[in-house]
């Protein structure tokens, strides 16, 4: 699968834009997906995106001026498990 970097670019300016105190983790490739970058707001709302390799993960946190980090060294923010629990689906 493509990664349309332009898009992904685009696509995280806005989200970092439109959300307060946010902070980049690049995420490992899997057997099923591609190295990805989540971005997590202060709040604990989160979005992800394919960006192919570490490098360009953050490559991509440091372009959008914002602290990025590996998530195998750091693991995910509390806020963010507790925004999942709030958010929830029944």
């Amino acid at each position: 699968m493509a990664i349309d970097h332009k898009a992904v670019r685009a696509y995280t300016e806005g989200w970092v834009a439109s959300h307060k105190g946010v902070e980049a983790y690049v995420e490992p490739a899997t057997n099923v997906s591609t190295t990805t970058l989540i971005l997590i707001a202060t709040d604990g709302e989160w979005t992800r995106r394919a960006v192919g390799t570490p490098k360009a993960g953050f490559e991509l946190g440091r372009l959008l001026g914002i602290p990025v980090y590996d998530v195998n060294q750091t693991g995910y923010p509390a806020r963010m498990r507790e925004w999942n629990r709030r958010h929830k689906k029944s």
